[in-house]
């Protein structure tokens, strides 16, 4: 039989130790009461088709995916030059972006002292492709070949002009670090598929050429005021996947056994001493290592893969670290049941040398994104599966710095930038959204990251409005107070 999905009465009892509870029970009657109201707003779903884990909140209602790989290019790719084509601007190269286009949007401190800010076209040839004609960059050769899988978004924006702010709202809803990411809040909601991995791991990749990089560290896989055991696992490129998850030498794994039971008696006696949920997360985490010291090992372990699937990542898959490697992990994961895996490549941030620059950034996710969309639909994956691909903003259509027609640099653009999805539940062959012939401005279907991430929950079987965590006296939620709404036209 299957246990009880966890509800916010269930979190409270988890955290709750008998010394505490007698020191409330003045309150019970009260409690009782509020027990009768809750299970119509927190209730969640059952039946077929709904996963019932363990320590999860569970789900409003059937999700369509139960899985995600979210493939996050800092930095901010070049919509104009990948998949907005305006072969229009080629008869304004070296023109001055109309101010009526611009109309005072606030710039950079990198073109903000620009005299002027001449057109650049693409260099690049572009081609329809697929049924649903989708354009594309001569430069994504393999991604061409599955457009009918993908659901594009053209009409990306944001507020945020600056990576920091940018990426932190792409990942958690909000420019202010501190919050939970979508990472976190899809393992607090949906739980783990499997005991011995976490729920929510995160990859860095390398880039096979690096000029300039942004920052990348834990602050956008925190739990935030979420529990901690709701934070993503990073996972090494290179050495041991996680630091200290072997033993030292000399180290027998009966005396790391009894070395965690004693700890585990320590951290019991402070739990029930002061009840801090965060001592009741370190002890999980405690016995979580030592389970992955054996099923790490086996996840890491690509030699079991048919010489077929990995062709089918390109040249790259055995370079660990590569992207090709690991959207290769993530599938494997995705296979093992962990519910979300972030992978972040650094590289797009194209100031200067577009030309240089973005044909590598291409090539390194061109053939390992075909190859992981077809793997997971060939295992029957892809159906449950949601990949995520997109930046945290775009570029401009404007040079930053000198121009020519071969090379140009591109400045941040929030107002307008390309996301694309596949599986779990995205329509396949979708194009969302349009812009001017400047990819400057919007001009049909706009998504805000609030409706990204709305739609996103909805696909996982959350109503965003109802999937709330209580802190500092507040419903907090991952699209926040102002407005945001589903785009159904996103949706299968």
């Amino acid at each position: 039989m299957n246990p009880p999905i966890r509800t916010p009465l269930d979190e409270l009892g988890l955290n709750l130790t008998r010394r505490r509870f007698f020191e409330r029970g003045s309150h019970l009657l009260g409690g009782a009461a509020l027990a009768a109201l809750l299970p119509e707003r927190f209730a969640a779903a059952t039946g077929p088709g709904f996963d019932r884990v363990p320590g999860a909140v569970g789900p409003h209602f059937a999700p369509r995916a139960k899985h995600v790989i979210y493939l996050h290019m800092v930095g901010g790719p070049p919509q104009q030059d990948m998949f907005d084509h305006k072969p229009v601007m080629n008869d304004w190269y070296d023109k001055d972006l109309p101010e009526s286009i611009r109309n005072g949007q606030r710039l950079t401190t990198m073109t903000s002292g620009q005299k002027r800010f001449p057109i650049a076209p693409s260099k690049f040839k572009f081609a329809r492709h697929g049924e649903s004609g989708m354009w594309v960059t001569e430069l994504l050769p393999w991604t061409a070949k599955m457009v009918d899988e993908m659901c594009f978004i053209r009409s990306m924006h944001t507020e945020a002009i600056n990576h920091e702010p940018a990426i932190t709202y792409m990942q958690t809803g909000n420019q202010i670090t501190g919050r939970p990411c979508l990472g976190s809040w899809t393992s607090y909601g949906l739980g783990s598929l499997n005991h011995d991995l976490p729920a929510f791991v995160v990859l860095v990749a390398r880039s096979t050429k690096v000029e300039q990089a942004q920052a990348i560290g834990a602050r956008l896989w925190s739990s935030g005021y979420l529990p901690g055991e709701y934070a993503g696992v990073s996972f090494r490129s290179g050495g041991d996947p996680i630091l200290y998850i072997n033993n030292p030498p000399g180290v027998p794994a009966d005396v790391r056994r009894k070395t965690l039971d004693g700890l585990q008696a320590l951290n019991q006696r402070t739990l029930e001493q002061i009840g801090d949920p965060e001592t009741r997360t370190r002890i999980a985490q405690y016995e979580m290592a030592f389970r992955m010291q054996t099923s790490v090992p086996d996840l890491t372990n690509i030699a079991t893969e048919a010489e077929s699937t990995l062709a089918l990542y390109g040249d790259q898959v055995k370079n660990p670290g590569s992207f090709a490697n690991s959207v290769l992990m993530a599938r494997r994961m995705v296979e093992r049941g962990v519910r979300f895996v972030q992978i972040y490549l650094n590289h797009w941030d194209t100031h200067a040398n577009v030309a240089g620059r973005l044909p590598s950034g291409c090539r390194d996710i061109d053939q390992a994104c075909y190859g992981l969309v077809n793997d997971l639909k060939a295992r029957g994956l892809l159906d449950e599966t949601l990949v995520i691909w997109g930046g945290e903003f775009g570029r401009t259509v404007y040079s930053q710095g000198g121009l020519s027609r071969d090379n140009y640099g591109r400045d941040h653009h929030p107002r307008c930038f390309t996301m694309w999805m596949a599986g779990g539940g995205a329509r396949p062959g979708q194009i969302h959204g349009e812009t001017d012939d400047f990819s400057y401005n919007i001009v049909k279907d706009p998504v805000h990251i609030r409706d990204f991430h709305a739609t996103v929950l909805q696909l996982l079987g959350f109503d965003h409005e109802r999937f709330t965590y209580r802190h500092l006296g507040l419903d907090q939620r991952l699209t926040g107070v102002e407005p945001a709404r589903v785009i159904p036209e996103l949706m299968a």
